[in-house]
């Protein structure tokens, strides 16, 4: 029998925890092991129970989501904190990237997107809320010293370039084929080629991976 996903929910909003409890239980592959609304108490449930997955505030009275994150990350390294937040700001989001969240989500996510995001976390991926992908690159060219990553161009096919442009701008497949006058089948194909070259398994890494060294300029390499 299959494990299920062991989720803690730390979040100061009564009402919004209570709803994300509700849809987890609707599905027997989730288990919400506890829920809190204070971040100190989230750091000692998430101590004492080791979930899979933390749901965590980034804004919360008295220790921060952020504080929180860190002090998870520090002392159970092997569980996944995923930030749900309002807080579309760039700065939240790349400091708690470099705290260790394994994603960051925006509270007006739908409810399917949500639950995937919850079962990626778990397999050790990394998730971000699709509006905040293009913030994200944006940090990263601004912060040039993040990575020391050179880029060897020839690696690559010129469609693969083209196509590493348009992953450093944050866009899903079906915008890439718009884009670049593709059907999306071959699209996912050029993709997948890209992840097997870049030895990556999400498209947030290979986005960051495109933006720090010099994707995603609106003129395509020809």
């Amino acid at each position: 029998m299959k494990e299920k996903i062991r989720v803690l929910l730390v979040d100061d909003h009564a009402l919004f925890r209570g709803g994300v409890k509700a849809l987890l239980q609707r599905y027997p592959e989730f288990e919400v092991v506890d829920e809190t609304g204070d971040g100190l108490e989230g750091i000692k449930r998430a101590r004492s129970l080791k979930p899979d997955v933390v749901l965590l505030d980034l804004h919360m009275p008295g220790i921060s989501g952020l504080e929180a994150l860190k002090a998870i990350k520090e002392e159970i390294p092997g569980t996944r904190v995923l930030m749900l937040t309002v807080s579309e700001d760039a700065q939240d989001l790349m400091e708690a990237l470099r705290a260790g969240a394994s994603g960051y989500l925006v509270k007006n996510i739908e409810m399917d997107a949500l639950l995937d995001a919850v079962r990626r976390a778990a397999r050790g991926d990394s998730v971000v809320s699709p509006q905040m992908t293009a913030k994200l690159v944006q940090g990263v060219r601004e912060q040039p010293n993040l990575s020391q990553i050179v880029i060897e161009r020839d690696r690559f096919s010129r469609r693969e370039r083209d196509i590493l442009n348009c992953l450093a701008q944050g866009e899903s497949n079906k915008e890439i084929a718009r884009d670049l006058g593709l059907a999306e089948s071959t699209v996912k194909i050029h993709v997948q080629n890209v992840f097997k070259k870049l030895s990556m398994s999400s498209r947030v890494q290979v986005a960051l991976y495109a933006a720090e060294n010099g994707f995603g300029q609106r003129s395509r390499d020809t």
